[in-house]
């Protein structure tokens, strides 16, 4: 079985960063999603989905993003089931964020454009040195290519 979502879009309020009686870090936020199509009156219609992050995602999502901000969400789909004040029982689906990372330019996402880790793993930023153009050879345009 595979449960996986990959999202973007802006967000529509400043992202909530709380703290649990455990000490762990959650931040609850909701994105707009653009719709692929127009719909029949032309306009696009979008998506308000509920994120929710944990511990060091959680920290990251509050630290560098607002409202209106591009933010790009890698996680699952989880469902809950809760009783409403009115005593009904409902079911609320969110998307439990691994990863979330900027998109867009720097100046529209505020920052460098790097991703936060995810609680299963931690990935070292790639470093890249600055070449020389003796590191690269020119190639002729006689030679066979193999595209």
């Amino acid at each position: 079985m595979f449960n996986k979502a990959i999202l973007i879009g802006r967000l529509t309020a400043d992202p909530e960063l709380k703290t649990i009686p455990s000490g762990a870090s959650v931040c609850t936020f909701r994105i707009a999603c653009d719709r692929r199509f127009a719909g029949r009156d032309g306009e696009r219609k979008a998506d308000f989905i509920t994120i929710v992050a944990w511990r060091q995602t959680a920290e990251f999502v509050s630290k560098f993003f607002t409202k209106g901000k591009l933010i790009g969400i890698e996680g699952s789909i989880q469902t809950r089931d809760y009783t409403d004040k009115d005593g009904n029982k409902r079911t609320a689906f969110e998307v439990v964020a691994d990863n979330c990372f900027f998109v867009g330019s720097k100046n529209e996402s505020g920052g460098s454009s790097f991703a936060a880790p995810s609680d299963s793993f931690s990935t070292a930023p790639v470093a890249y040195s600055s070449g020389s153009a003796g590191d690269f050879e020119e190639v002729e345009a006689d030679s066979d290519l193999p595209f």
